[in-house]
């Protein structure tokens, strides 16, 4: 039996630059496997393998014939392959890397399984935390697929934390300090310097086994969050965005989001995109039954905005385009929460939950996207009239469950976080459930309501966890995975009644 590259790469000891990587102590990263939309019976995909350059580039087949290879990345005796190809939808279709086969379900016509995380790493020392404690749920996930079979990962943000790399170059910690940053001829070393850092801590995550192998057979889509960036981008100061550092950031950032996350060349954009001049990175797949659409949340934030021209224009033409099946909106931040006025409030006093203030102003409900925040949900109420939609969401570290009470039935929203991220106090959990036993009437057309848990009693659980989204005989059903007590009973997500 050949044994794959993923079984036989050495652990990284630490994190700090691809430069760590030594390349000719380390072999290639797994496959990954993205999934760019349908085209008749056949789903048109793309997989991402980092290597070593000095290594031959990994040969990639499908049905026996060799699949070009595009060099999208290189850095510090690193080289980043994509090679996009199509697939016939099917239960048993597969690709090829060096010999070595990777079995892939790509048949979306029918019953339909999802599995749905956000929240891969933690802000500082994710590096040295044991793979056993960090990996638990992705273990538990991939014991899943191997009983029955995911089509789809959805990833809701946060996939990597790049806070610590705020710390590689002086340029960039007087930037997160509010320092006048001095010596800014030192900007082209800065950020080829911030380049390696973001491949490490890139290619630390490509070398997770249990992650590894499962974004090896199931397709990936993604959406970006602040930490993929920095704790609170776009929710800072314009002078700390506008700044060289601070676009210097940004713009390496959105490289390594396109080409790790999404799968296609830096310069380039996904077919999924809605904005052809790529300031926002919106985008909308349409399967048999379903609709996905990602609002990107940051590339256009300001601390008075979610989204900017770009990203509205985006968003309202993938909505109106819905007309029949389930609609699942990956909103990287919670749409459907309680009133943060209250806490806002406190925070603006000052002392020592000052330091919160730019996480609550992240979130729709602050008081500073309020107008936004009830034009979204307005479109949102109008897609739902026609045909179900439900939220899906990371970011605030809980579980949780909220619902959009309109004339037309339920709009739930699905909030899983995280799969990796340590899970915070109780105490945090129960000041939101505090905020939240106050509905709100928005729009004049509903109440938004944080709800129990199915089966439980809890509105926010404090345990890592993930979602699993199922669509069985036409039926969309969903229920959480939670490190310590298991499985949630399953919520409808079909029925235009309100699931218990």
């Amino acid at each position: 039996m050949q044994v794959s590259r993923l079984e036989t790469m050495k652990p990284v000891e630490h994190l700090r630059s691809a430069s760590d990587y030594t390349a000719g102590e380390n072999m290639a990263t797994a496959p990954v496997l993205y999934v760019h939309g349908t085209a008749g019976n056949s789903v048109k995909l793309s997989v991402l393998i980092a290597a070593p350059s000095e290594q031959p580039r990994p040969i990639v087949r499908v049905e026996e014939a060799d699949v070009a290879a595009k060099l999208a990345m290189e850095h510090e005796d690193w080289s980043v392959w994509l090679y996009a190809f199509d697939l016939r939808m099917g239960s048993d279709a597969s690709y090829e890397v060096d010999g070595i086969q990777y079995g892939v379900n790509t048949d979306f016509s029918g019953d339909l399984r999802i599995a749905f995380v956000s929240c891969n790493g933690q802000e500082h020392g994710d590096v040295e935390r044991p793979a056993d404690e960090r990996n638990r749920l992705w273990r538990r996930l991939l014991a899943q697929h191997a009983e029955r079979p995911f089509q789809l990962l959805l990833h809701g943000g946060d996939q990597v934390y790049a806070d610590e790399l705020l710390d590689i170059h002086p340029l960039f910690r007087q930037w997160a300090d509010g320092s006048t940053c001095s010596e800014l001829d030192a900007m082209p070393e800065a950020i080829q310097i911030l380049r390696g850092a973001f491949l490490g801590i890139y290619l630390h995550n490509l070398q997770q086994p249990e992650s590894a192998w499962l974004q090896s057979r199931i397709p990936s889509l993604a959406m970006w969050d602040d930490h993929d960036i920095c704790d609170g981008w776009g929710s800072l100061s314009e002078a700390k965005l506008d700044s060289p550092v601070g676009q210097a950031l940004f713009a390496t950032a959105r490289e390594f989001f396109l080409v790790f996350q999404l799968g296609v060349m830096p310069t380039g954009r996904t077919e999924l995109s809605l904005d052809d001049t790529g300031v926002s990175l919106t985008w909308h797949l349409a399967l048999p039954g379903l609709d996905v659409i990602a609002p990107d949340l940051r590339s256009e934030r300001r601390p008075d905005r979610v989204m900017g021209p770009k990203g509205w224009d985006a968003v309202s033409r993938a909505f109106a385009s819905v007309r029949q099946g389930h609609v699942f909106v990956l909103s990287t931040v919670p749409a459907l929460g309680p009133r943060l006025s209250m806490l806002e409030a406190v925070v603006g006093l000052g002392g020592l939950l000052h330091k919160y203030e730019d996480d609550l102003r992240d979130q729709w409900q602050s008081k500073w996207h309020r107008e936004e925040w009830g034009r979204f949900m307005s479109l949102l109420a109008e897609v739902h009239e026609r045909t179900p939609v439900t939220v899906l969401s990371g970011e605030i570290h809980l579980a949780a469950r909220g619902t959009f009470d309109l004339t037309s039935g339920p709009m739930h929203q699905l909030i899983a976080s995280g799969i990796a991220h340590p899970a915070p106090s109780r105490l945090y959990a129960a000041l939101l459930k505090v905020v939240s036993l106050f509905p709100m009437d928005l729009l004049n057309e509903g109440t938004i309501s944080m709800r129990p848990l199915p089966g439980l009693r809890a509105r926010y659980v404090a345990q890592r966890n993930y979602l699993v989204l199922e669509r069985q005989r036409g039926e969309w059903s969903a229920h959480w995975e939670f490190e310590g007590s298991g499985s949630t009973r399953p919520l409808d997500l079909s029925s235009r009644h309100l699931g218990r």
